[in-house]
Parts: structure tokens; sequence; C-alpha cells
């Protein structure tokens, strides 16, 4: 074990060693005298667990986020195991996913263009100009719903089911932990940055909750770093950002992957990291 910090005896540091067990940091707090030490096993996770000791200590929002943590329904064992009821808004979303991917047959069926961020049977978009043109004449006619509902259409199920087990695993612990009026915030904004950039880099042809994957990944690891409350391994984080750059090479197509959504992951997860400089919400949890 490595000592790491000294601390006052009388501090109270029973829930911080509670909440450390289940981030599966392994520790040990012992009595010296009249100073508490914190011990760690790994000596690589001193910067993190000292920010977050920091915040437990000086911070009491802070403090009630890693109390909730570890005296809440939605953590079993010291996992994160969310019922349907703690986050209907991402539920929801992910219901409305799966019917529009029936309905639309994956795609295929022509209803499917009432979805996508322009109209792609009424607008030539081959170059720069011309999606722009089109994008402002869909605006003009008044078709707004066309900027969300992209994220709603995929294109096989194997493309919804991995977007919806992402989406519910982060979007169900910022709906928790951050409030229903943070979540919408962060799908609108992650939605309009992703879906734009992807639009003007490609055109129409695109859909998934990709982005707004990507966005609530990068906002939950930026304001992680501003205040420790969700769960979700660090190599997440690396390992999205590797497949995105590896989408922007030719090998998902040898592979028979097919081109990937890179434009709205990198929108999505930047306008993530934007929106986790929003203040913290004041109220924690649902």
């Amino acid at each position: 074990m490595y000592r790491v910090k000294q601390l006052p005896g009388d501090a109270d540091l029973s829930t911080f060693s509670e909440w450390l067990r289940q981030q599966g940091v392994t520790h040990r707090i012992s009595s010296e005298g009249e100073a508490q030490i914190l011990w760690l096993e790994d000596p690589s996770l001193t910067d993190e667990v000292l920010v977050a000791l920091d915040q437990y200590m000086q911070r009491p929002d802070a403090r009630r986020v890693i109390r909730q943590s570890v005296h809440s329904p939605v953590f079993v064992n010291g996992r994160w195991q969310p019922a349907p009821r703690h986050a209907p808004l991402v539920l929801g979303a992910i219901i409305v996913a799966a019917i529009l991917a029936w309905v639309t047959g994956l795609g295929r069926h022509p209803s499917s263009t009432f979805f996508m961020f322009v109209d792609p049977e009424s607008f030539r978009w081959d170059t720069l100009d011309q999606r722009l043109g089109a994008w402002s004449a869909t605006l003009t006619s008044g078709q707004f719903w066309r900027l969300i509902t992209p994220d709603f259409l995929h294109f096989s199920w194997s493309h919804i089911i991995f977007n919806s087990v992402m989406l519910w695993f982060l979007g169900s612990q910022v709906e928790w932990f951050d409030g229903k009026a943070r979540l919408i915030t962060l799908f609108i904004g992650i939605s309009l940055l992703s879906n734009s950039l992807q639009y003007l880099a490609s055109g129409p042809l695109f859909g998934g909750l990709s982005g707004v994957v990507y966005g609530i990944l990068g906002y939950c690891w930026l304001s992680q770093q501003r205040m420790p409350r969700f769960q979700f391994p660090p190599a997440l984080v690396v390992v999205a950002l590797v497949w995105m750059l590896i989408g922007f090479t030719p090998l998902p197509v040898w592979l028979g992957i097919g081109r990937m959504a890179n434009e709205a992951h990198l929108g999505g997860f930047v306008a993530g990291i934007l929106l986790a400089l929003l203040p913290p919400p004041r109220q924690t949890g649902s």
C-alpha cells in the first residue's frame, strides 16, 4: 500500500471509503495518533482519488452526490443497475428508436425520408452549397424536427441494440444524478451539433443515436473531473476515441461494417465536452 494523504482524526471518511470500494479502488484508512491515513494499492490512481477526496471534504454538493451513490436504490453491490422507473426519458428515447426502426424497415421504407435531416428526394446535396441550400429551405418551411429525428433512425438491429445499451448505461446516470432537464439539454445540444456536422460532411443519408452516446460520454468524462458521480470504466473513453479514429480510415469498409457517421461521433463528443462546462445542476438525483 502507498501512503497518499493524512487527514484529521475526526473526519468522517466512511462514506467516501465505501464509494471508493464501489469504484473498485483498493484502499485502506488507518489511524496514526490523532490523524487518519489514506492508503492506496495502485499509486497511479492517486491524483484522481485526491481530487475526489478534496471535493468530498470541501463541497457539500459533491459529498451529497457521493453519499447518494452509496445509499442509492440504483446501485446493487456497488454497481450501477437502474430500473426503468429511474430513467424514464432514456427508456422513452430507446423505445421511440425501436419503433421507428420497425416502422421504417431499418431505413428501407420511403417513410424514413420524413425523419432525415433534409428530404433527400426533394433536394440535390452533392456539394456543400447544395446542402446548405437544402438545409435553409427545410428550416424555412418549418421542418425543425429534422434537426433531431435522425437520432432515431437506425439501419440494422445490431446498430440500434449497441446504441441503446450504451445510451441506457450512460444516459440513465445523467438522468438520475443531474436530472431530466440536464438530460434534455444534453440530448438537444448534442443532436444539433452532431447531426449538423454529419449532414454538412456527407448529406442526409445517416442516422443513429451514436452521436448522442458519444456526446453523453464526453459530458460524463469531463464533468466527472469536477464532481465525481458517474460510474464507468475510464478505458471506455479511450476505446470510444480509438474507434472514432478508426472510423475515419477505410478499415470499417474493408471489414464489411460500412461507412460510419464519424462526423456525428466527433460533433457529439465535442458538444458533450462543451456542455460539461455548464454549472453543475443544483439538485442531484430524481
